[in-house]
């Protein structure tokens, strides 16, 4: 508490008077526009990254940005997408992994989880991305960034099994992006379905970003 309460005292005293309006006007309801769905891991901060503001961004966290298959997992985050989707009527999902994630190297070596049975059991959900990796074959030196990679291709896969998304998907009322974010340098990676690769944010080009169907996966 001595890290936290400090902190606690300086919003509402010096943060909060100057958001005041802003947060009255959030009381009355939410109408962010993307789902978010990342690691839990504190190096990644969705709205600092983003550049979003209160209000924006639903988020859905958990160890690997995964989400389980439809049914597969008596988690949250069945009914976290569906009240996203069909509840405050986002037009956007991003998947956004991050480097150095350290679910994705336990997924490549799962016998470090002999004490964690939890995170094993979980990582479960995410052993798809480890047999694309050995079939692909890649580079042993990017092994765990390709793992990563892989890893939200088949997260936006099962996000599809769920009815909510399907429906959405199909109707053209929402769009989804896969995301890696490089904490050490600032920069996100996007998937480009057409390149089949993630390319750097910085490189897509303004009319390009105009195109929402473009990176959609």
């Amino acid at each position: 508490m001595n890290n936290l309460l400090p902190g606690l005292r300086k919003f509402t005293r010096e943060v909060f008077p100057d958001l005041r309006p802003e947060f009255e006007n959030l009381s009355k309801g939410q109408t962010p526009h993307t789902l978010f769905i990342t690691c839990s891991d504190s190096r990644v901060v969705p709205n600092l990254l983003t550049q979003t503001a209160p209000g924006e961004i639903f988020l859905v966290r958990n160890a690997g940005n995964i989400v389980p298959p439809f049914g597969a997992s008596r988690g949250g985050e069945e009914a976290a997408i569906e009240f996203a989707v069909d509840g405050l009527k986002v037009t956007n999902i991003v998947i956004c992994g991050h480097t150095h994630c350290g679910a994705m190297a336990a997924l490549l070596t799962p016998e470090k989880l002999e004490n964690l049975p939890a995170m094993k059991k979980w990582l479960q959900h995410a052993s798809a991305a480890r047999k694309r990796i050995e079939v692909i074959r890649r580079k042993e030196d990017r092994g765990l960034l390709d793992v990563i990679e892989e890893n939200i291709l088949v997260q936006a896969e099962n996000l599809k099994t769920h009815p909510s998304v399907s429906a959405a998907t199909r109707e053209k009322r929402i769009r989804i992006y896969g995301w890696v974010y490089h904490f050490e340098n600032g920069t996100v990676d996007i998937y480009d379905p057409i390149a089949e690769k993630f390319i750097s944010s910085t490189s897509v080009k303004e009319e390009a970003a105009k195109d929402v169907a473009r990176f959609s996966l």
